[in-house]
């Protein structure tokens, strides 16, 4: 046949199913290919979007997949935020390849995604669209890299996919993770990288989709060349659940998984002496081979309903050693523990202030997990990255029929669903005013009215707010409701940025063994990151280091592995200044008119009015 690189794409495409001898049998690309030939009937030469779903058919295609997407989402953001620069889309799919959640790079390439029908609602499985990354990855249940012209149809040759499917707790396929650029200056061996980034961060969901799937009981994480695998077991060591990579490095299925075939058959572990919540111990074959050190984690107890909510005063320490890891040796941290401490079991709402990146969602979980509430739920809401449209419904919830694209039973709302637990609610300075006054009700009275209900629903919940911005000013600027304030501003928790930490030295060298495990940094590398300022804080840094992990050689992470953005001494004020000077520039080239300026800058109407009045930009309206 004619070579994979040859200039006619679709003559190309042809000559694998006519000179079936001629292709290599271990080509994916050329497998796929003729699947979409032969079995799927597709002609590579068609033109046209994909096929996309309403908005209510995304819904209702979410529901099942709800608790996945709540978990997913925080690996996805930060990924996104990564990426966004160097022009990557990154996608969550279903099973069937439809995206469920999209996040787009940057104006000038979200615009060509956008022209050709890639985002949130698009369907891109391989029986319709042909070999591409999702589709494709989906199909073989393998990840993959499909760069540019080994797409099936010929007008997907200008983006490059790499793609890693989700598997459930029992290993079945989930979904899948998707990042897509539609750069032409970027070579394939940069689209592995970025491959294996994918990967990695998709090894993290379903961690954390395991880990949750079985909180109620021992989870033991077995050591491996790919990361290693998950095993969950009682108190009685019999084996509840593996995930994908433990069933294949132990040998186990479904059905020694359903006997409940004792741990001992497969691995020897000892629990004396654990610490924390997540030790180090070592791991052993049933045959006493050397497995090498792997983590456990306890059981989240059920709490009983008979047991009234007090204060523990007579709790072990424990309890509060992640939030110890979290303070570190900065005595600014460590105070703010020690207040917490004080009032964790008791009435009172919490407010965490500090730059976007230095980790609000992780202390207010470590919060949670301190709490007489952690054996409940704890639910996080961005109240940036929702649009104003849908934060009422998924806050408050509604009623079957409320509106129109309701789901048809109706939906309890994030407040609900955080009864008896924390409710998180990030980036609380961004919230609507409208929707300020109804979440201050509900802070009031305690009961939430969904909308399209008779009835007001009783809640319980222990709230925690973050934002980056300055909700005091903003309260006397008229910007954010002042009595709201006040009610959220229990205890205020300041979370410094990552250069003002005295024990800065402390967390590069923890998160370089988090995120690279197995290197070690050279002079030069550890002498740059000394000296860099890390705009983006804790979030910057541990994506630095994972990607260095990714192309450091021998082990070694080099000055050349570290990606340091040359505006790493931005700090916040500057950004919020970038950002006003961007918006003031959208309104001057469309002469003041908010709906264009809107539309250029891919902002609702609304948020733009409100980023005006925030930042104090006039305008001609």
């Amino acid at each position: 046949m004619a070579s994979l690189s040859a200039p006619n794409h679709v003559a190309r495409v042809l000559s694998v199913a006519n000179h079936v001898a001629d292709v290599d049998a271990s080509s994916r690309i050329a497998n796929s290919w003729r699947r979409c030939l032969v079995n799927h009937k597709l002609d590579p030469a068609r033109q046209g979007p994909p096929q996309t779903f309403t908005e209510a058919e995304v819904r209702h295609a979410a529901e099942p997949m709800e608790r996945l997407i709540r978990l997913a989402t925080p690996e996805l953001e930060n990924l996104a935020r990564v990426l966004r620069e160097a022009g990557y889309c990154v996608n969550l799919a279903d099973p069937s390849a439809t995206a469920l959640l999209s996040w787009l790079p940057g104006a000038s390439d979200a615009d060509v995604f956008l022209q050709w029908g890639v985002y949130t609602g698009s369907n891109f499985s391989e029986s319709c669209e042909g070999t591409n990354g999702l589709g494709t990855a989906l199909a073989e249940e393998k990840p993959i890299l499909v760069h540019r012209d080994e797409h099936f149809r010929e007008q997907w040759g200008i983006f490059s996919c790499a793609v890693a499917p989700l598997f459930d707790p029992a290993g079945r396929i989930a979904g899948a993770v998707n990042i897509t650029s539609c750069r032409a200056d970027l070579s394939r061996t940069a689209h592995q990288l970025a491959l294996a980034v994918t990967m990695e961060a998709t090894r993290r969901i379903e961690d954390a989709i395991f880990r949750d799937h079985f909180r109620k009981a021992w989870i033991a994480r077995v050591p491996g060349d790919d990361g290693g695998g998950l095993i969950a077991y009682d108190d009685d060591r019999r084996i509840v659940g593996a995930c994908r990579s433990a069933r294949a490095l132990l040998g186990l299925t479904d059905g020694t998984i359903a006997s409940g075939i004792d741990l001992s058959r497969y691995v020897e572990l000892d629990h004396r002496g654990m610490r924390g919540a997540d030790d180090v111990v070592e791991l052993r074959r049933a045959d006493g081979g050397a497995l090498g050190q792997g983590h456990v984690a306890p059981p989240l107890r059920p709490r009983s309903s008979a047991r009234p909510v007090t204060p523990r005063r007579d709790a072990p320490v424990g309890r509060f050693d992640a939030l110890h890891r979290l303070a570190g040796r900065d005595p600014g941290m460590v105070k703010s523990v020690k207040r917490l401490a004080a009032v964790i079991d008791h009435d009172l709402p919490l407010l965490l202030q500090g730059e976007t990146g230095v980790g609000k969602d992780v202390f207010a979980r470590a919060i949670h997990a301190a709490s007489n509430r952690a054996r409940n739920d704890y639910v996080a809401l961005n109240c940036a990255a929702m649009p104003e449209s849908l934060i009422d419904a998924e806050l408050f919830g509604y009623e079957a029929g409320a509106f129109t694209g309701a789901r048809r039973d109706g939906s309890k709302g994030l407040i609900v669903q955080a009864h008896g637990g924390t409710l998180f609610l990030d980036e609380i300075g961004d919230m609507p005013i409208a929707l300020q006054t109804r979440l201050l009700r509900v802070l009031e009275n305690r009961e939430v009215w969904p909308l399209g209900a008779l009835k007001p629903v009783v809640v319980d919940i222990r709230l925690i707010s973050a934002t980056h911005r300055d909700l005091g000013r903003m309260a006397e600027e008229g910007a954010f409701r002042a009595d709201l304030y006040f009610r959220l501003r229990g205890l205020e928790v300041r979370l410094p940025a990552l250069r003002e930490r005295a024990d800065r030295d402390d967390i590069i060298r923890q998160i370089a063994r988090e995120e690279a495990p197995g290197c070690r940094l050279s002079e030069q590398a550890w002498a740059q990151l000394a000296a860099y300022s890390f705009p983006g804080n804790m979030r910057q840094l541990r994506h630095m280091l994972r990607l260095a992990g990714c192309t450091a050689e021998n082990g070694v992470i080099t000055d050349a592995d570290l990606d340091l953005p040359p505006f790493g001494g931005r700090t916040e004020p500057d950004l919020e200044a970038a950002e006003r000077a961007t918006i003031v520039e959208a309104l001057r080239k469309h002469g003041g008119r908010v709906t264009e300026a809107a539309r250029a800058l891919k902002l609702s109407r609304a948020t733009l009015y409100r980023k005006i009045k925030q930042l104090k930009i006039e305008t001609a309206q």
